[in-house]
């Protein structure tokens, strides 16, 4: 399946649907962001693994998860797990050079993977991503507040850190077992939540 089969795929299945999201699929490509050795895999509609225990997300997860996040022009957002760095740059994408993307990954050598990978695309050199190595339970206080926030690792309830570095107006769309959760914060304490079932992702790594 090449990079254009993919995307018109995840169009007909209704999976991409917002223009923004689409733009972003077509211009960071998935195969900069896999092992070499996995590159004739990198139009699958499926995870690849990345090493360390870690995979790439299967893209109809990403378009699913971006589309209910809805990221736009010049916002701040928070990356939980940045594995190789697709998703990061994807989000770079969007919010464009008057935003900012922090992602965070807790395991060293992948962290430096989604490093040299969104290097390509000169988005930490335009200070659009900057990738951290910590653990992403406490989030990142320093940075906050944020106006989205989305994990790529399933942890088994939302950290109420996240909750709190979330903008009044802001939204989380992350894992929580085999779901995948939005909460859109209403105000400092009162919280809207969804849910959708049936997907599987790595565990957050919270030591």
């Amino acid at each position: 399946m090449s990079k254009d089969e993919l995307i018109h795929s995840l169009v007909e299945g209704g999976y991409l649907k917002n223009p923004l999201i689409l733009k972003a699929f077509k211009e960071v490509d998935r195969k900069d962001f896999i092992p070499k050795e996995f590159e004739s895999e990198a139009y699958k509609n499926e995870p690849i693994q990345i090493g360390h225990g870690q995979t790439i997300s299967q893209p109809l997860t990403v378009a699913f998860m971006l589309e209910l996040l809805d990221p736009k022009p010049g916002e701040k957002i928070l990356d939980i797990g940045a594995g190789s760095g697709w998703q990061s740059a994807l989000l770079a994408n969007i919010v464009g050079e008057t935003g900012k993307v922090i992602a965070v990954e807790r395991i060293l050598p992948i962290k430096a993977l989604a490093e040299e990978n969104i290097y390509k695309y000169n988005l930490t050199s335009k200070g659009i991503v900057k990738v951290m190595w910590k653990n992403a339970v406490g989030g990142v206080p320093e940075e906050a507040p944020f106006d989205k926030i989305i994990a790529a690792a399933s942890a088994e309830t939302i950290p109420e850190a996240w909750k709190h570095q979330l903008k009044i107006g802001g939204r989380i769309v992350a894992p929580v077992d085999e779901s995948i959760v939005i909460i859109n914060k209403k105000s400092e304490k009162d919280f809207e939540t969804e849910e959708y079932h049936g997907f599987r992702f790595v565990p957050l790594v919270v030591d």
